[in-house]
């Protein structure tokens, strides 16, 4: 009640136009027999969570408008009766006898609730540029907002878009801090480098590596980032983008990535990527993580489907991947191969991975996919061999979602294991 109350309030406050306010409540369940011990529905097994998000954006004068955007996230008690997991990191803990969540059988942990302003900015735009400054959600191939989870991550950032060259949008970014798990050069020995999957269940109320403790916002890595891009559009069948990173103390990157709709066959589409990760400052003697990825796509009507491969190279020890979260654990990777649950894999070094993906959308049924991901990596230091194949229906019952999801996978030195899952969102 406070969250919303906060964000109406504060747009009550002033004389706004078009003013439209809109949110979601979530509810997340996953169970795994992947952990030692463990059968499918079991408490120890299974992780869950509720979420809801509150938003308004609006006009405060003719060319500059705002957005506010407000996060809760509760487990409404259920570790103490059907989880013993949460599904997002960013709930406290309380530790005392009186505490009633105690999966390790100490003293007791308790789960608390925690909300935050996930989103504060105000855009200003004149002609063909557009400036946004404040808190918000980034898209960008190695700095990003991860949305598959309950909560996304975001950033205090300062944007600036322009479109005065033909067919291309240039982009300046600097990000001063965050509220993703272990930024790189600020928490995270790299000599370190392993894999924490979020599929894993650790019996702990830790979740899934995104947002951190409560959403609360620190500097970005070391000492902020910088990020400059070009889209490129000129020949229409082609999308060209590419991207340079100068993360201070911390890193150099780039980004390269073209997909092209062929003309020749309609339906067919064709990707490429390419990535190299410079460390420099606090990361200095730590070789560049480089990555390339290829993506052929076919579609026709309701069906889409996919093949993907990547390869990076063997010397790196950063994951192509994100490098506003964990990137040393199971940071999600933009590389066309990306698993659908398991990541921290394809984007690893000495990584070669394929992805098959199809998609079908039966109207009035439901919406199907099926997505097979093989992960070859001989260095166990480097997250070891994966296979993972995941089957999803999602289904709209008016403004609730529904997917179910069923996950088969396979890695280094565990057994193959199970895992089903749910994912309700109501919009509103």
């Amino acid at each position: 009640m406070s969250l919303a109350a906060a964000v109406l309030l504060g747009t009550s406050a002033f004389a706004l136009d078009n003013v439209k306010v809109s949110g979601d409540a979530k509810l997340f369940y996953t169970t795994s027999d992947r952990g030692a011990n463990l059968d499918l529905f079991d408490k120890d097994a299974s992780a869950a969570d509720t979420a809801l998000r509150i938003g308004a954006t609006g006009d405060l004068l003719k060319g500059v408008s705002f957005g506010v955007t407000g996060y809760a996230v509760s487990t409404l008690g259920l570790e103490n009766n059907l989880v013993s997991n949460t599904w997002t990191g960013a709930h406290g803990v309380a530790t005392g006898n009186g505490a009633s969540f105690d999966p390790l059988g100490t003293n007791g942990l308790q789960v608390d609730d925690a909300s935050w302003m996930g989103e504060a900015w105000v855009a200003a735009t004149v002609a063909k540029t557009t400036v946004k400054l404040g808190r918000m959600e980034i898209d960008s191939p190695l700095a990003f907002s991860e949305k598959w989870s309950i909560v996304p991550n975001t950033f205090d950032a300062a944007l600036v878009i322009n479109q005065d060259l033909p067919d291309t949008t240039l982009v300046g970014a600097w990000v001063g801090k965050g509220n993703g798990v272990n930024p790189l050069g600020r928490d995270l020995d790299p000599n370190t480098a392993g894999v924490q999957n979020k599929g894993t269940i650790n019996h702990t109320p830790i979740g899934d590596n995104v947002v951190g403790t409560a959403g609360k916002f620190n500097t970005f890595m070391n000492g902020g980032a910088y990020a400059f891009a070009a889209v490129n559009n000129s020949f229409k069948p082609l999308t060209a983008q590419a991207w340079y990173y100068n993360v201070v103390n911390v890193a150099n990157a780039y980004w390269l990535q073209g997909d092209i709709n062929c003309r020749l066959v309609p339906g067919l589409t064709i990707g490429l990527q390419y990535a190299d990760m410079a460390p420099k400052g606090v990361l200095e003697g730590v070789k560049d993580s480089k990555a390339y990825a290829l993506k052929v796509g076919y579609g026709i009507d309701a069906l889409k489907v996919s093949a993907a491969y990547s390869s990076t190279d063997k010397d790196g020890t950063l994951k192509v991947a994100n490098v506003a979260t964990d990137n040393l654990a199971a940071a999600q990777s933009k590389l066309y191969t990306e698993a659908w649950w398991d990541y921290g894999y394809v984007g690893a070094p000495d990584a070669t991975s394929m992805n098959l993906t199809a998609e079908y959308d039966a109207k009035n049924l439901a919406k199907f996919g099926a997505y097979y991901t093989n992960v070859s990596n001989g260095a166990a230091a480097n997250a070891g061999d994966m296979n993972e194949l995941a089957v999803t229906a999602t289904k709209s019952f008016g403004p609730l979602d529904v997917t179910a999801a069923y996950i088969n996978e396979k890695h280094d030195g565990l057994k193959r294991a199970n895992t089903v899952q749910a994912y309700l969102t109501l919009n509103f």
